[in-house]
């Protein structure tokens, strides 16, 4: 006859596995939560994800038998350290894309397609002080398409609508976000002998940013990382036309805590690059007139961005140059606005620029010989910090610039 002895598992050992249990499951629910919908790659292969735990997708084969890509993409079942599944995505495999990576300042001018509400004050007339802009209703951001039935694009020409009306109603088509409204704009007759609406607008806007990259196949460049706004509103300036000239970096304002960093450039304006098709929340993008000079690069796909060593090139003095710096955190959501955190770490950069200063904008980030990205925004209370946006995500954005651009010739 068998003896079997059970022995009771000390207290200790079992709160430890079920507080190890519930570490696992919690990674693997904050983790699949963060999974992007479609992942691209080059080969169809079992990938490692950049996440706070290690995370493999692992492709099922091929699901037909003559060597071509499944119609959606291959299916891939994504484990916690390898072993726990967690959650799914698709794999698709795409093209390599070749860019000539950039880093060098270039001015940028945008025509507002409309006049944009930047502010108010009040109209003083015989009665007293009016503001008619905004009895109408009318708020900050808010983009006048028309006035009294004729397109605006200048400030001017809405002055002289104003004028011309002699203080009777006009009709005003007004953007405001994604809504269109139809305002009734009563101006006043000022103590000046002129008429009044009470606001304050804008129809352009004019700064400097970083050339990211030039994508050859396509004719089209990708610069900035993030949207041109209006400096007063914050609003995305809504684009008629712009172009993007040569500029000139004078000097820079040195970063510190509390403190953004610039650099002081002048623009060139008899030095046209190209043209501005799109601005959008991922940058600017548009036709440059001639292929700029650098390194030919492969743009990275998303997931093979990991933390670790990188370099950013950026043009400080002069010159474009490259510079160490270290990716902290990458997130390969797709709705996020920021996809890493990148430090500088180099002594010579932070020594000139107290670490990412405006201006800076666009500049590339290279790791493992690939353009992964570009530096975005700076943290103001640690310069040395910033966010960065995937290269994948710019090339997406000059796509739909030159598609634009193709459909408008």
């Amino acid at each position: 006859m068998s003896t079997i002895v059970i022995k009771k598992i000390p207290k200790g050992c079992a709160i430890l596995c079920f507080i190890v249990c519930v570490c696992l499951l919690g990674a693997g629910v904050f983790s699949a939560a963060r999974l992007p919908d479609r992942l691209y790659v080059n080969v169809p292969q079992d990938i490692s994800l950049s996440f706070p735990f290690p995370m493999v997708a692992q492709s099922d084969p091929l699901l037909s038998t003559d060597g071509l890509q499944p119609e959606g993409g291959y299916h891939a079942t994504v484990k916690l350290f390898g072993v726990i599944p967690i959650g799914s995505t698709k794999v698709k495999v795409a093209d390599e894309d070749q860019v000539i990576v950039g880093g060098s300042p270039f001015g940028i001018k945008i025509l507002a397609d409309g006049v944009l509400v930047v502010g108010f004050h009040d109209a003083l007339t015989a009665d007293g002080a009016a503001n008619p802009a905004k009895a109408a209703g009318l708020k900050e951001g808010d983009l006048l398409l028309s006035v009294g039935g004729e397109k605006l694009s200048t400030n001017a020409e809405l002055v002289a609508l104003v004028e011309r009306s002699g203080g009777q109603p006009l009709t005003v088509q007004v953007q405001r976000g994604d809504k269109h409204l139809t305002l009734t704009l009563t101006p006043v007759a000022a103590t000046d002998g002129h008429y009044r609406v009470g606001m304050w607008v804008r129809d352009s806007t004019a700064g400097l940013g970083t050339l990211t990259f030039y994508h050859p196949a396509s004719g089209t460049y990708g610069g900035l990382g993030h949207a041109v706004c209006d400096s007063d509103t914050g609003k995305v300036m809504s684009l008629a036309k712009g172009e993007i000239v040569a500029a000139q970096v004078q000097g820079l304002t040195k970063a510190s805590v509390g403190n953004a960093g610039e650099l002081r450039g002048t623009l060139v304006d008899n030095q046209k690059l190209g043209s501005i098709a799109l601005n959008c929340r991922h940058g600017v993008y548009g036709q440059l007139y001639a292929p700029p000079k650098g390194e030919t690069m492969r743009v990275a796909r998303k997931q093979a961005v990991k933390t670790g060593d990188a370099l950013v090139y950026a043009c400080v003095d002069g010159q474009v140059q490259a510079y160490s710096c270290t990716i902290q955190r990458v997130n390969l959501k797709e709705s996020a606005d920021h996809h890493m955190v990148v430090r500088i770490t180099d002594p010579a950069l932070l020594q000139k620029t107290g670490g990412i200063v405006q201006g800076m904008s666009g500049s590339p980030i290279v790791q493992n010989g690939m353009l992964v990205g570009a530096i975005t925004h700076v943290f103001l209370n640690q310069p040395e910090k910033g966010y960065g946006i995937f290269a994948e995500t710019m090339l997406e954005s000059a796509r739909i610039a030159a598609a634009s651009l193709q459909q408008a010739s």
